[in-house]
């Protein structure tokens, strides 16, 4: 069964349909979604999520958008809501200097603190990068982020920042990115890192797969990106589900 290793399924855009969504999902073929947090609200939202459904799971963390808006004592709360059998990550959490919507030294702070925590809680962390390769890289080496290990999910590096966080134990993280006509950067990373060191994910509802590009995502289209990513690999579809399906549960320690 697949292995969807990042979602947003307690959007606004799922309000009106989520349990038909997150059924027909689960009939699909996907045995197991990770929903992600990405702020104080959406870490009730995304653990309420985790407790109604028996194939999602919970990582709960402050996204870079939203942590000019955080106060320090929530990362007491996330130590807190982190024993619960569902919580498996600390995440979403990471740099965006694309948007820049908090100051980047804020970003910067509250990713250290984060990753401080994953290492205090023994949880592998899911780091979101946009536009801020080199410092992020600077504080997965300074912060021996090594230890926690963890994913870049929806990965837009290069293939030389892909080995560096490899050697760092991370994963790389393929969405449906990896399906659209301009992408090159991606393929190329996805030709170049063993399979065994991939996962597949939707972000939905956002980055819908080509021939869907335009409507919501959602994992029923993750199918789309396990086949682009078997043709790149020149590998059955069937031994990606099965290899990038196993990668994500030994990440995410779920038996």
């Amino acid at each position: 069964m697949l292995f969807d290793s990042h979602a947003h399924y307690d959007d606004e855009r799922f309000n009106e349909d989520r349990d038909i969504v997150l059924k027909s999902v689960y009939e699909s073929g996907v045995g197991y979604v990770l929903n992600a947090a990405s702020d104080v609200a959406s870490i009730d939202s995304t653990l309420e999520l985790s407790e109604k459904y028996d194939f999602v799971y919970a990582a709960i963390g402050i996204h870079p958008h939203n942590v000019e808006k955080a106060e320090t004592g929530v990362l007491d709360r996330i130590a807190e809501l982190s024993k619960r059998p569902k919580v498996v990550a600390i995440g979403e959490i990471g740099l965006d200097y694309y948007y820049d919507f908090s100051p980047r030294e804020l970003q910067k702070k509250w990713l250290i603190m984060q990753i401080g925590l994953a290492k205090d809680l023994k949880l592998p962390i899911i780091v979101h990068n946009r536009d801020s390769h080199q410092d992020i890289l600077d504080i997965v080496k300074s912060e021996n982020a090594k230890k926690t290990g963890g994913v870049f999910h929806m990965f837009s590096g290069s293939v030389e920042m892909a080995e560096i966080l490899l050697d760092n134990n991370f994963y790389i993280s393929v969405g449906g990115v990896v399906t659209f006509n301009n992408a090159k950067k991606i393929v190329d990373v996805v030709k170049a890192v063993p399979p065994d060191r991939l996962l597949v994910e939707t972000d939905c509802p956002y980055m819908t797969p080509v021939p869907f590009r335009g409507r919501r995502n959602d994992s029923t289209y993750m199918i789309n990106t396990v086949r682009k990513i078997a043709e790149i690999k020149g590998m059955e579809v069937e031994r990606i589900i099965e290899i990038t399906t196993k990668n994500a549960k030994d990440l995410f320690n779920i038996k």
